[in-house]
């Protein structure tokens, strides 16, 4: 390569026209998921504090949002529910009448050009905010597997086009995967959570999904930071369970693991950036620290040059707007 005087790549970044023609990583806003957090009622719109411009909602004000985020051309949205009760085993994780059942149906038939991904886990259904049925104060990763099963069914009858395990349970992409060809649901495509860590950065989503455990963590069954090879074996075996997209969680944070985990499996990948690395840019921005809507393309930018597909973020919306006037 020539060196200076002869090159001289500043050349290339003398003007915005000249930096789009050469930049290398794109972003799109079909390639973003938003969150929603869903509950029962109509009319309900409850904000989540530690989150600004984030919401539980009932399945009418869902519509408003996910209107907004087809007309912005985001890629697709991935549910959350918050059940009227909740019990030991989760039970309202599979209530065909339950929110996200009604919200799948809703989208479906009022915002079909959106792609309906829903979260399948227990936590958010569980009295004890586990992601699975307790026994002696840990989660019974075998008998937990059928109340997945039970709730990707539901989920797959209402119309959704991905279902999602979260739960990090061992052998749940293939439970899900048998119980869905079985019941006719072949075309259901599984987003799993393949590696998945035990990270502080999932804060304030505990407060919007009404998650947060009674006792003890999840560090159990989530994964430890420190490691990559094991977040390498984790997004094999989910991909040999039958598995049509993996995901790192979460992405800021795990950059290393998104590369890798793309570069060594070359299957479609989706990035969580998650809701503490939402809050931290939006808490610094309104301490006047950094330049959030900068700092929010940047991180995106970040996580898709790091290799994911599909980035699911908090600042879908927001994002697409910044792209649509660049």
């Amino acid at each position: 390569m020539p060196s200076f005087p002869e090159y001289r790549p500043r050349r290339l970044r003398r003007t915005a026209a000249l930096r789009n023609l050469v930049r290398e990583t794109l972003l799109a806003p079909s390639q973003l998921v938003l969150p929603l957090f869903v509950r029962p009622g109509s009319g309900v719109r409850l904000p989540v504090s530690s989150m600004p411009g984030v919401f539980q909602t009932s399945v009418d004000e869902l519509l408003v949002d996910a209107r907004a985020a087809a007309a912005l051309g985001l890629g697709g949205v991935l549910l959350f529910g918050i059940p009227a009760s909740k019990d030991a085993e989760g039970s309202g994780a599979w209530d065909d009448e339950g929110p996200v059942c009604q919200a799948v149906r809703a989208l479906k038939r009022e915002v079909p050009s959106l792609v309906v991904i829903t979260d399948v886990c227990m936590c958010e259904y569980t009295d004890h905010g586990h992601c699975g049925i307790l026994r002696d104060g840990e989660v019974d990763n075998d008998a937990t597997l059928d109340l997945l099963v039970r709730e990707s069914l539901a989920h797959a009858r209402a119309g959704a086009d991905v279902v999602a395990p979260s739960d990090m349970m061992d052998g749940r992409v293939g439970a899900i995967r048998r119980a869905l060809d079985a019941g006719g649901f072949q075309d259901t495509a599984i987003l799993s959570y393949a590696a998945k860590f035990a990270s502080a950065f999932y804060g304030p989503f505990r407060e919007a999904a009404e998650s947060t455990p009674q006792s003890g963590d999840r560090r159990g069954y989530q994964m430890d930071a420190a490691n990559v090879n094991e977040a390498l074996r984790e997004a094999w075996q989910d991909i040999e369970e039958g598995a049509d997209m993996v995901m790192v969680k979460p992405a800021g944070p795990f950059l290393d693991i998104v590369a890798r985990v793309k570069a060594e499996t070359g299957y479609p990948l989706a990035a969580y950036q998650v809701s503490g690395e939402f809050a931290m840019i939006h808490a610094a921005a309104e301490r006047g620290w950094i330049d959030k809507e900068r700092a929010m393309m940047e991180s995106l930018v970040g996580i898709r040059r790091a290799g994911a597909d599909v980035i699911i973020t908090y600042f879908a919306r927001e994002a697409a707007r910044s792209l649509t006037l660049a």
